[in-house]
């Protein structure tokens, strides 16, 4: 009997990770793709965001977790941002995009609390105006739980980290919270006058704690009263604090207050010790259709309210910039300076402000009144 010999033993090994991981990593784009195929015309973030809109990676978010009243017409809000969220330096703003019946509108707000908080949430402080709809909800309106868009804090109305030898803020009505935000945070500021103006002691923004400062000895704080003193002019500043002239001034508060401080400034010589803070008024109404203004071209042209920008843009023979056409690639974003679109799939209108610079993707927006494109 011929014994044949024994086969050498077969020994199954498991893929190295140098090969595992590419297997995996390509499982799972193919999986994408396919999620993203089934989600048009969402794509798969746009339900991760309904489960965790605050997550890493996601459009920048906010949950409100509180609003405290300040005076009868301004409140401080509460805010818990997205993983994303890169802090502040005290003095700086940031942009708040908030929904009111459909339409989502973009204000800029100084935030008011700590860079660092325990919780790691932030604060603005928001003064309702006069037909301001924006203000007017967030003080009377917004619930615990709203949520809001957010933009990076952004800003030059800051305190360098070596603090001057001698600091003077003025400030008046709502241009008291970047200015709250750095006497929060800046408790190294070693001589520091401080005049706050309203239109009488109860418009008055963090009264209690801007009188705490100056019993501690933190600021020499002055409160006027337009019902009591009158409005404040900038020549009392000789009385007020007779070294005016050798401090680094900081000013916030109305245009005219602005217009007025830089002026006086100017006019002693002394441009360069003063840092005022403007924010810009709203100028754009939302529509339905409207003018596209393609910058840098020779284009432009008039569109309906359902037809994409890109579509548009393509038949005026502007040279667009597009890629899947569905709104998940992101090959068709440019920048609107200006105006307001609607989004094609959830009807939400987006507006910027003149300088506000936002990404749009053109194939799945259409003009909403009128809006100015750098391609």
């Amino acid at each position: 009997m011929t014994i044949s010999p024994a086969r050498p033993h077969a020994v199954r090994r498991r893929p190295s990770s140098s090969v595992a991981a590419p297997v995996a990593g390509s499982l799972r784009s193919s999986l994408w793709r396919v999620a993203e195929i089934l989600a048009t015309p969402l794509v798969p973030s746009d339900y991760l965001d309904l489960f965790n809109p605050l997550r890493e990676g996601a459009d920048l978010r906010g949950r409100i977790l509180a609003v405290t009243p300040e005076t009868p017409d301004a409140a401080t809000i509460t805010i818990q941002p997205g993983r994303g969220w890169r802090g502040h330096i005290p003095g700086q703003y940031i942009r708040v995009g908030v929904d009111i019946d459909g339409v989502r509108h973009w204000r800029a707000y100084s935030v008011t609390s700590p860079p660092h908080t325990p919780d790691g949430t932030i604060e603005i402080t928001v003064k309702a105006i006069p037909d301001g709809k924006v203000s007017n909800h967030l003080v009377r309106r917004t619930e615990p739980g709203t949520l809001v868009m957010l933009d990076q804090a952004t800003g030059d109305f800051t305190i360098p980290a070596a603090p001057p030898a001698r600091t003077l803020f003025i400030t008046a009505g709502s241009g008291i919270t970047p200015v709250i935000g750095m006497l929060r945070s800046r408790t190294d500021l070693p001589d520091v006058a401080h005049v706050h103006c309203a239109p009488t002691a109860a418009d008055v923004i963090c009264a209690e704690e801007l009188r705490g400062f100056g019993d501690q000895g933190r600021t020499a704080y002055l409160q006027r009263h337009d019902d009591e003193h009158g409005m404040l002019d900038l020549a009392d500043l000789d009385t007020l604090v007779p070294d005016w002239r050798d401090r680094q001034t900081w000013v916030c508060g109305p245009t005219g207050l602005l217009d007025a401080a830089e002026a006086f400034w100017a006019a002693h010589g002394i441009a360069d010790r003063l840092t005022v803070e403007r924010f810009r008024p709203t100028v754009i109404e939302p529509g339905e259709g409207g003018r596209i203004t393609f910058l840098s071209t020779d284009r432009s042209v008039s569109s309906d309210g359902g037809t994409p920008i890109l579509d548009a843009g393509e038949d005026a023979g502007v040279l667009m910039p597009s890629g899947c056409r569905m709104g998940i690639c992101m090959g068709c974003v440019v920048t609107m300076r200006q105006g307001a679109v609607r989004d094609l799939r959830t009807g939400e209108v987006t507006t910027a402000e003149p300088g506000d610079d936002l990404p749009i993707q053109t194939c799945i927006n259409a003009v909403a009144g009128e809006c100015d494109l750098e391609l």
